[in-house]
C-alpha cells in the first residue's frame, strides 16, 4: 500500500455525500423523522455516510463513488501524513429496534493476518436515547476466556458483558478487541476505521453466521472501551480523541471561517467531515459557491479545499470528524 505524497497540487472543493441505507434484521422499518426513508423489505439498520460506495452528491464529481474519488485524488483528499491512498473512516448512523449480535472486531495486526488492510476501532456518539437505553462495551472485571467460550456455547454470554447506560450526548469509545453489543433505545453516530469486519459471537438464534474461533482470537479481556468525558475548549468540545480519529462539536454562531475549524495541534491540510446532528448549515466560498448540509447530512472537506465560511441556517449542531494516522505496528 503506497504512501501519499507530501505536496497537495490540486485544489478540491468540499462536496456533500449521498447516504447509503443498509438493511439489517435488527433495524427500523421507518427512519422518519431522521431520514425520509422507509424500508420496502428488510428493516434499515445503518445509514452509511462515508462508505466507499456512497456517491458524491454535489460538485464536479457528483455521482462518483467516494472510494473512487480517494483512489483518483489521494493527495487532494488526504494531504500530508496519510498512511494510505484510500478512505480512512467509515461513518454511520445506527438504528436498532432489536439487540445487535454480541461481537468483536479485530485490531490492525489480526485483520492483516487474515488479508485485510486494517482492523476496526470505533466510537458511538448518542444522537438520541430513550430512558433505560443501554449498550455493552467490554467484559466484566475478572471474566476469563474460558467463561467467554462457555457463555457463547450456553447462550449466557450477556451475563459477562459490562453494560453502560446511554443518554443523548454520551460518547462511548470501543477499541478493537472489545466484546460489545448495541441494544435498542438509542440512535448512534458511529465513527470507525474504514473496515466492516465483524466477528459474531452470539446472535440470539437469528441464524446468521457466527465466527466463534476468530472472535475468541480477537477478544481482549481488558480494553480502553467506555464512556469518554467531553473536553470543553474555548472554540469547540472534543468528544473523543483516539489514535484513529477525532470527533468534535463545533459551535457556529451565525458564521465562522474554515480556518477556525482546525485545532492548533493538528495538520492544517488534512481531510475532515462535517455532519449536521441537528439543524442545517451552508458552506459558501467565491471558489465554489454554496454547499448545503441538511439535517443528518455530511460534507467531505478535502485536504486541498479552498477557504470557505460555514453558516448556521437554523439550529445547527455541527460535528466535525477527522482521521488520524497511527504509526504501523512493529
Amino acid at each position: 500500500m503506497g504512501s501519499v505524497a507530501k505536496t497537495v497540487f490540486v485544489e478540491m472543493t468540499p462536496f456533500r455525500v449521498e447516504p447509503r441505507f443498509v438493511g439489517r434484521v435488527w433495524g427500523w422499518k421507518d427512519l422518519r423523522p431522521w431520514y425520509d426513508r422507509a424500508a420496502k423489505e428488510e428493516p434499515i439498520g445503518e445509514v452509511w455516510l462515508t462508505g466507499d460506495d456512497c456517491a458524491a452528491a454535489t460538485g464536479p464529481r457528483a455521482g462518483k463513488a467516494l472510494g473512487e474519488i480517494f483512489k483518483e485524488m489521494p493527495q487532494a483528499m488526504l494531504g500530508e501524513g496519510a498512511s494510505s491512498c484510500d478512505s480512512p473512516l467509515l461513518i454511520k448512523v445506527i438504528f436498532a429496534r432489536e439487540k445487535l449480535s454480541v461481537q468483536v472486531h479485530p485490531d490492525d495486526r489480526l485483520a492483516q493476518k487474515y488479508g485485510q488492510p486494517r482492523g476496526k476501532t470505533e466510537c458511538w456518539y448518542a444522537l438520541a436515547a430513550e430512558a433505560g437505553a443501554q449498550v455493552a462495551a467490554g467484559l466484566k472485571a475478572g471474566v476469563t476466556m474460558d467463561e467467554v467460550r462457555a457463555g457463547i456455547e450456553g447462550g449466557t454470554l450477556e451475563k459477562s458483558l459490562r453494560m453502560l447506560s446511554v443518554r443523548a450526548g454520551d460518547m462511548i469509545y470501543v477499541d478493537a478487541g472489545t466484546v460489545h453489543a448495541i441494544w435498542p433505545g438509542s440512535v448512534l453516530l458511529e465513527t470507525q476505521q474504514n473496515c466492516d469486519l465483524t466477528y459474531r459471537m452470539y446472535d440470539y438464534g437469528r441464524g446468521r453466521e457466527l465466527h466463534i474461533e476468530k472472535s475468541l482470537e480477537a477478544t481482549q479481556l481488558k480494553t480502553k472501551a467506555g464512556k469518554v468525558a467531553p473536553r470543553v475548549m474555548e472554540d469547540r468540545t472534543i468528544l473523543v480523541d483516539s489514535p484513529y480519529f477525532t470527533v468534535e462539536r463545533i459551535p457556529v454562531e451565525v458564521s465562522r471561517s474554515s480556518t477556525s475549524l482546525h485545532r492548533e495541534d493538528e495538520l492544517k491540510d488534512g481531510l475532515a467531515y462535517l455532519f449536521a446532528a441537528e439543524g442545517s448549515g451552508r458552506l459558501s466560498s467565491p471558489s465554489f459557491g454554496e454547499v448545503d448540509i441538511p439535517p443528518r447530512g455530511i460534507v467531505a472537506i478535502p485536504a486541498a479545499s479552498p477557504i470557505f465560511a460555514i453558516q448556521d441556517m437554523g439550529d445547527l449542531d455541527l460535528i466535525r470528524i477527522t482521521p488520524r494516522w497511527p504509526r504501523p505496528a512493529a
